[in-house]
């Protein structure tokens, strides 16, 4: 059975759209069928895939508003199991189209557009804009668990008993909605700030960081972590996701590892993912 990830935090600049684009070429790899739903108007995962506007005609703005059906704005990538829904710009104006007509069930939308695809995927992943509006909300109502990516930053925590909130109030709608895990981004070893952050994940919230089942890394951690790297840094202005532009970065390794804990047996939805209300 497939599974839906939606990518979530309403903070920007966190790692949603690398993750989002990284972890979705990694399952692809490992030979899982793959379909990124870019749900953000900056459309960021769709140019990382090296789509530029004029290359492409319809978008999820299309399927959201109900003129085109998912199936018609899947593009194929570079990846053989790997697929795109593409976005744009205009999704920008979507919220107030949809509040200012009469559509029943606004935050269920995207979730019946994708069950006539959800057999022809074995993971679904959405990128979420930066906000908890009725995209985001949208995009859980989709999924049957949502991945945090946390910046190893200050302000890192801040936002998340918002988020946590509107996970609750979702789960109304979508009671099967869990927290897949907590992903800490933006780590820098020799950087105190960055090693607090995690810290503090690790001492509060250790159940809900993903397992390095590759084994301790250089730093001997035993939790999963996404570095800076320049690598990933540098590889969306090729186009390419990091595990085809550099496979042999630490970027590529830890997006890598995190598919691998996703995969594990160990690590589904129903016995690890936390559970929020």
């Amino acid at each position: 059975m497939s599974e839906v990830i939606a990518i979530a935090n309403q903070k920007g600049g966190v790692g949603k759209t690398t993750t989002a684009v990284n972890l979705g070429a990694s399952l692809a790899v490992s030979e899982k069928r793959t379909l990124i739903i870019d749900a953000d108007p900056q459309a960021n995962a769709t140019s990382h895939y090296g789509f530029r506007r004029n290359s492409y005609e319809f978008n999820i703005y299309d399927v959201l508003r109900g003129t085109k059906d998912l199936r018609d704005v899947v593009l194929k990538t570079a990846l053989p199991n790997l697929e795109l829904a593409p976005s744009n710009i205009g999704l920008v104006g979507l919220e107030k189209e949809l509040y200012s007509k009469d559509y029943a069930q606004k935050e269920m939308i995207l979730r019946e557009k994708i069950k006539p695809l959800r057999d022809n995927y074995d993971y679904i992943i959405i990128d979420t804009p930066p906000t908890l509006g009725l995209i985001t909300i949208n995009a859980l109502c989709a999924a049957d668990s949502v991945i945090i990516p946390i910046q190893c930053e200050y302000f890192a925590m801040e936002g998340l008993a918002q988020l946590f909130t509107t996970v609750k109030m979702v789960k109304n709608k979508n009671p099967s909605l869990r927290v897949r895990g907590f992903l800490p981004t933006m780590f820098t070893p020799n950087n105190n700030l960055s090693k607090q952050v995690f810290s503090e994940l690790k001492e509060h919230y250790p159940s809900e960081l993903f397992p390095n089942l590759a084994g301790e890394d250089e730093c001997g951690d035993e939790y999963i972590y996404i570095p800076r790297n320049v690598k990933l840094a540098e590889s969306p202005s090729f186009g390419k996701p990091v595990i085809l532009y550099d496979v042999k970065s630490v970027g590529s390794a830890a997006y890598q590892n995190l598919a691998g804990a996703i995969l594990s047996g160990n690590n589904p939805i129903a016995t690890r993912g936390a559970k929020v209300g």
